[in-house]
């Protein structure tokens, strides 16, 4: 059993960088080459590249998720749940449910694969895709952080007010997500300093409160 928990976690990290991966390759790559591309090239892109890079992204979501649940299970199991890894999973999981809810069939409007209003559904699926760039850093922190980081979150199971406000912050920002505005996330560079501060921010909550 010890095998196959390690065998698992492996495919999570593996799975997670996938994603991850992609989902930083959209951001920070591809939406700057769209916006200077020529219209052949971009049309070719969007015809080709996007789906099947979507198509990586979509899946590695969805794997990690699986493999996460396992491993959340793997955790109760063994008494070693934490406020850490509790904000982990909630941003993993609603960065998987931003994938497959709004970014991928809106997305596939966006590119043309299905009819509707294109201009919209690319901003939602944008403003879903920053809001898990937001939530990447501290994902991977607070996943992290769960069985390694000695500090007032580990080790003491959950539920206190720290995580309650640690979750109350990451609930308005994932509202923001679905029906606000960009903000600071309109850039690379301002998504990648939220997302930092934003670590920053929630740490603290768990570490001080």
């Amino acid at each position: 059993m010890d095998f196959i928990d390690f065998l698992v976690r492996w495919a999570h990290v593996l799975f997670g960088i996938t994603w991850i991966g992609m989902l930083y390759y959209f951001n920070f790559v591809q939406g700057g080459y769209f916006k200077s591309a020529s219209p052949e090239a971009l049309a070719d892109a969007k015809a080709k590249l996007a789906p099947s890079a979507l198509w990586w992204f979509r899946w590695g979501a969805m794997f990690t998720f699986v493999t996460g649940v396992y491993l959340l299970y793997y955790v109760g199991k063994i008494n070693a749940f934490n406020d850490y890894i509790a904000i982990g999973a909630l941003m993993g999981t609603l960065m998987f449910l931003n994938v497959w809810i709004i970014i991928w069939p809106n997305q596939k409007i966006a590119l043309g694969m299905v009819e509707g209003d294109a201009p919209a559904a690319g901003a939602k699926a944008l403003l879903a895709s920053r809001t898990n760039v937001l939530f990447s850093a501290p994902m991977l922190f607070g996943m992290l952080a769960g069985p390694h980081f000695v500090g007032q979150g580990y080790g003491t199971g959950a539920g206190g007010t720290d995580l309650w406000i640690a979750i109350a912050i990451i609930a308005l920002l994932q509202i923001n997500g679905m029906i606000g505005k960009q903000g600071p996330l309109t850039t690379v560079k301002g998504v990648i300093h939220a997302s930092l501060g934003l670590t920053a921010v929630l740490v603290a909550v768990l570490y001080f409160l």
